[in-house]
């Protein structure tokens, strides 16, 4: 290991274990940009180590799901300044999967003046959590990750379908917590827990989902930051593990048009940061004023932000009746029908988990608008609708229909345009309806069978 970086900044335990007295080959400064794919640069660790400054150029974050850039009527854009690269060492991770010893840190922005950049999806977060610090509150999160393993999808047009598992079938679906369906895909599993063991990364619970080759990692709670961290390397984590093994992961919302979608389900608290005490309890063990209030803001706020939770025009193909998601903002509890569910727990776990967001989302923003939402009920006191105790499939549907609706609310609610930062949701917007744009230039194959000869 190269001790010079070690003596300045204490390297994570599991990165040191993982060296082993091995020196540092090659470094990975990653960031994340607005749509969640990790960009930055790679270098031979003597570069890194001599910590001169790096740069990006601000246009990265410009760029939509397909490379593509938008117009983002920021003021000399184009220009595309240099944007500054901050490690956090408390990020540091290995890579396992490479052949050279290769470290990866996740990297913050500044502007050239010193100022955080208030479109890095990092900052935005940062931002959010900055908010509640002011009022002596610390925000706890506990993410739910569904992925599916698919055959690998080589040709774009033809459909995407299971793989096959060690039994030399392919994946079937509702089969939901089934430990031989797991079982199936034992190798990539395997992989995915030396990854994340290497990595530092602790994963709470494993279990097969409920469509074919569908899983779900459940992450222990913490620091919304760390949380979103773990799940920006997550996913590249379960990427890298099923490419070894000839299938690919998908976090697509609905890649299979006859199995359920893929969901983040976001469980929620908030501690007193002084003691630590959750602050939905109260003296008697019993819900807090802040928790009502906590649920009444992602009811009244939420569709504001759905297009943070529900990014891309295939997100809104998994919110539909009946498929195990939700398609409004009731709440209840114990009750996975509804869009806001209270989860059986002791008095001092009691949270909130949010069950909208898919698992497309950029986990830093998907973090930001959940915990934004809330931030509003706290100190606004908003009460919220009476929970149910029947399916919220009964009721008239009220989240956006598509992402065209939804970044239309986003667009309109000033509030949280003042939470997030403006020049955020202005970037934010540029991007979403410039892909909205690139989807309706793709004729599908929807069209072609049924407008071809029929109209």
């Amino acid at each position: 290991m190269h001790s010079s970086i070690d003596e300045k900044h204490s390297l994570p335990i599991a990165l040191k274990t993982w060296l082993n007295e091995r020196r540092i080959e090659e470094v990975e400064c990653v960031v994340s940009d607005i749509v969640g794919i990790g960009r930055g640069k790679t270098m031979p660790a003597r570069k890194f180590f001599r910590a001169e400054r790096m740069f990006l150029p601000s246009s990265i974050f410009y760029q939509t799901i397909t490379g593509n850039y938008a117009e983002v009527g920021i003021r000399n854009a184009w220009t595309e300044s240099d944007l500054i690269l901050v490690p956090d060492y408390d990020t540091a991770r290995a890579v396992p999967w490479t052949s050279d010893i290769t470290m990866q840190v996740i990297h913050d922005l500044e502007a050239q003046d010193g100022e955080p950049v208030g479109f890095a999806p990092r900052n935005v977060l940062k931002r959010v959590v900055d908010l509640y610090k002011s009022r002596g509150w610390q925000p706890v999160v506990a993410p739910e990750l569904e992925f599916y393993l698919t055959k690998p999808n080589i040709n774009p047009d033809d459909p995407v379908i299971p793989p096959v598992g060690r039994s030399g079938r392919r994946g079937v679906s509702r089969q939901a917590y089934s430990i031989s369906g797991v079982d199936e895909y034992e190798k990539v599993v395997d992989d995915i827990y030396d990854f994340a063991e290497a990595q530092g990364l602790e994963i709470d619970t494993l279990m097969q989902e409920g469509g074919a080759g569908q899983l779900e990692i459940n992450l222990n709670h913490g620091d919304p930051i760390e949380l979103a961290d773990q799940v920006f390397m997550f996913k590249r984590t379960i990427r890298e593990a099923a490419l070894r093994h000839d299938c690919y992961a998908t976090f697509m919302a609905k890649p299979m048009e006859d199995q359920p979608g893929s969901a983040m389900h976001l469980h929620q608290s908030v501690v007193d940061a002084k003691t630590g005490e959750n602050l939905f309890n109260d003296s008697k063990d019993q819900p807090s004023e802040l928790f009502y209030h906590f649920i009444g803001g992602q009811q009244t706020s939420m569709n504001s932000v759905v297009c943070m939770l529900a990014p891309y025009v295939n997100s809104y193909r998994r919110l539909v009746p009946d498929a195990s998601a939700p398609i409004n903002l009731e709440w209840g509890i114990d009750n996975r029908s509804t869009g806001i569910r209270v989860p059986v727990s002791s008095p001092q776990a009691r949270r909130v988990e949010n069950r909208v967001g898919g698992m497309d989302a950029n986990p830093y923003l998907a973090i930001a608008a959940c915990l934004a939402c809330g931030y509003v009920g706290m100190t606004e006191k908003i009460t919220p609708r009476e929970a149910i105790d029947h399916e919220a499939y009964e009721l008239p549907r009220s989240l956006p229909t598509g992402v065209i609706e939804a970044l239309d609310l986003f667009e309109k609610d000033e509030k949280m345009s003042g939470i997030l930062g403006d020049t955020f949701c202005q970037v934010y917007l540029s991007i979403k309806r410039e892909e909205y744009q690139e989807f309706l230039r793709v004729i599908s194959p929807w069209e072609r069978e049924h407008l071809l000869l029929n109209v």
